[in-house]
């Protein structure tokens, strides 16, 4: 992910995907006291989402090149 990282790069792309697999969750799960989903939190849920898939799928497990 960063080349800055060095030594750190696994534990840095490790702690990316908590986040982002966080805000992802909680954005696509989360529900108003009517039970509708926000559309604002949905956005940004798609967003963290596909950050998240690309950092999986291309600095962690190597199947993609970015």
């Amino acid at each position: 992910m960063f080349d800055v990282a060095g030594d750190w790069e696994p534990w840095v792309n490790l702690a990316f995907l908590a986040g982002t697999g966080w805000v992802a969750w909680h954005g696509i799960r989360h529900r108003d006291a009517e039970g509708h989903p926000d559309l604002v939190r949905l956005f940004f849920a798609a967003i963290a989402a596909i950050f998240f898939a690309m950092v999986l799928f291309g600095d962690v497990l190597g199947v993609v090149r970015l």
